[in-house]
């Protein structure tokens, strides 16, 4: 068996690559470790809530614009419904609010309006952010034209060069004199980074053009119903999408890749397998591919790797509120809640590192859109802000349990002083690490920004698609053009542009990779008024102890209001039995009304066996 293409990971660069390759029709698969694609483009269900893993607000949206017209190619436009938010941010500081409008025009009034004094630098700015996107978009993207054009640069780029030179700390400096006015334009640089006088002006400056002139946007349902979509596409065009399977190693001859190991992850103790092809995508952390690696490879990877510097992660405080918090005070979508020692721009690293008691974070309020999270009368919302896996690395499971409980009540009782009343709405709370980031995505130390965005380390300096092996190539946040749901969609587009062009193709035929996981629904029974059971065929080389577990995620469930597909479920079952059984509670959810529905010849997954955790 043989593919064009294995993807090594399921995050929106990865999927976004692999959809382009299908459309172009190209023999794909991708493998992803998680029994969901999407990586940080995920959701997950608790209670009544749908709660959002990563996605707060997204850019790049601008009508005509490279993200809209992939959309629409890989027919995003027909199942993904964008929903624009209100305003761009709300900064909260010693009783006062600053809200961050849409459009240059808005923005530049609001700014200058507050602080007068800085009326030059404020036009500078929106007149460079805009000239940046405009720039950008309008860069070659071939290497040799790229160097070709590098002397001409200053007089066809000028702002691009101007932002390539500076860090948003020293661009702010020099043309910016109101500390106030300075902190209030970087409210939002946890979404790119954690210092002001590290991160590149380029970088902040694309995005945040794009999140001014065309405004922010959220994916109605959440972000997993893009990545679905993407999967579903992949599937859709002859392509296969493996769930719950594990890269291990690179197979490579001749100095070209060749293949891919790969092993099941929710039942480590199966066989390895190895499928061939011409040319493999890598979308996952560059750091842990030297260990895919054999030598020289993996030694050179090191060695490029070597000097760069990591970027921060993020603490998430995922909350369901019992009403619209709206009661309480919130009136904005995006609320950034400074810490009080933040007085200057020089602060902001130090607090990022800081008391948790005085840390800066964000809360966003779904409730403000249709975000389609919660169910009527309820909302759900999320705490964020900059944090480090050292912090959290090496703690017991009892003292990590404790630090983490600790953490959420210091950040709930400072939600509670901004908004009066709120903690009496919370319903359910749970708290995400930097550890659990790097749990479920493998992104080295929890980086979901990948190497950071530094002016060493962005645009042209920033890894490109293909630059160890011929045929391997890389997309991701860790890769240009950088982090973020734009960043890591266009990766993913430009690397299979890119070996479209390489042309590192051979004859595949029709053959694909038959899962054994996927098994049909034989029938169910009524336990009691509260409990049904399902009877599955039970997947190959199934063997189960008593007590383990088993994930049921229903392929083409009925019923999909308000829930995920899947379940985490007790095995039923004997380990002897033929098929294997598992117990639904009916709770009136989707998941259960799916579980009622269902017929017999439905096809499900089953992940496992494993122990729950």
């Amino acid at each position: 068996m043989k593919y064009n293409t294995i993807i090594i990971g399921g995050g929106l660069a990865g999927l976004t690559a692999g959809a382009t390759l299908t459309k172009f029709g190209k023999k794909v698969l991708l493998l992803e470790q998680h029994y969901k694609p999407g990586g940080c483009a995920t959701t997950f269900k608790r209670g009544d809530f749908i709660i959002e893993v990563g996605l707060h607000e997204m850019c790049g949206l601008e009508k005509e614009g490279s993200i809209l017209r992939l959309f629409d190619m890989l027919d995003v436009n027909k199942k993904v419904e964008l929903l624009q938010v209100p305003e761009l941010y709300a900064v909260h500081s010693d009783q006062e609010t600053f809200v961050f409008p849409h459009t240059y025009a808005a923005a530049s009034k609001a700014l200058i309006d507050k602080y007068p004094e800085d009326k030059k630098g404020i036009k500078r700015l929106m007149k460079l952010l805009a000239s940046i996107r405009r720039e950008g978009v309008k860069l070659p993207r071939t290497p040799l034209k790229r160097k070709l054009m590098y002397p001409l640069m200053p007089l066809l780029y000028p702002n691009l060069v101007e932002a390539s030179r500076h860090t948003v700390g020293s661009w702010l400096d020099t043309y910016i004199t109101n500390e106030n006015a300075k902190l209030d334009l970087v409210a939002h640089i946890a979404y790119w980074g954690d210092d002001p006088y590290t991160l590149s002006m380029f970088y902040y400056g694309l995005p945040f053009s794009s999140f001014i002139g065309s405004g922010g946007f959220f994916i109605k349902g959440g972000s997993q119903v893009l990545s679905d979509h993407l999967a579903s596409y992949i599937q859709k065009h002859g392509g296969t999408v493996l769930l719950g399977k594990k890269a291990e190693k690179i197979m490579t001859k001749n100095g070209k890749v060749t293949g891919v190991r790969f092993r099941e992850s929710f039942h480590s103790n199966t066989e390895p397998e190895t499928i061939s092809c011409d040319n493999i995508v890598v979308n996952c952390a560059i750091p842990i591919v030297p260990d895919m690696l054999d030598d020289p490879y993996a030694s050179l990877l090191k060695k490029k790797i070597d000097s760069q510097q990591i970027s921060c992660a993020l603490f998430c405080l995922y909350l369901g509120f019992k009403s619209d918090i709206a009661a309480y005070g919130v009136a904005h979508y995006s609320n950034y809640i400074k810490g009080d020692d933040v007085k200057s721009l020089k602060d902001v690293h130090a607090n990022y590192t800081g008391d948790w008691s005085k840390r800066s974070f964000i809360l966003v309020d779904y409730s403000k859109i249709d975000s389609h999270l919660a169910p009527p009368g309820k909302s759900v919302g999320a705490i964020c802000c900059v944090d480090y896996l050292k912090d959290w690395d090496g703690l017991s499971k009892e003292a990590y349990k404790e630090k983490k409980e600790e953490v959420a009540q210091i950040l709930l009782g400072r939600l509670e002083k901004q908004f009066p009343g709120i903690r009496e709405s919370i319903e359910y709370y749970e708290v995400a690490t930097p550890k659990t980031i790097k749990r479920f995505t493998s992104n080295t130390d929890g980086a979901v920004y990948g190497f950071a965005q530094s002016k060493e380390q962005s645009a042209t300096k920033r890894f490109r698609n293909n630059f160890l092996i011929p045929n391997l190539y890389f997309a991701s946040a860790w890769t240009f053009p950088g982090g973020g749901f734009e960043g890591a969609i266009m990766g993913g587009f430009l690397a299979a542009l890119q070996m479209n062009r390489d042309k590192i193709w051979s004859a595949c035929d029709h053959t694909t990779y038959v899962d054994q996981r996927i098994v049909t629904f034989l029938g169910h029974k009524k336990i009691d008024d509260k409990t049904l059971e399902l009877s599955f065929e039970k997947p190959a080389k199934f063997q189960h102890q008593k007590g383990q577990y088993a994930i049921l995620n229903l392929i083409k469930p009925k019923v999909t209001e308000l829930d995920v597909p899947y379940r985490w479920l007790p095995v039923s079952s004997s380990p002897k039995e033929d098929s294997i059984r598992f117990h639904i509670k009916l709770d009136n959810s989707s998941f259960s009304k799916s579980c009622e529905r269902i017929e017999t010849g439905d096809e499900a997954t089953i992940f496992g066996p494993m122990v729950y955790s």
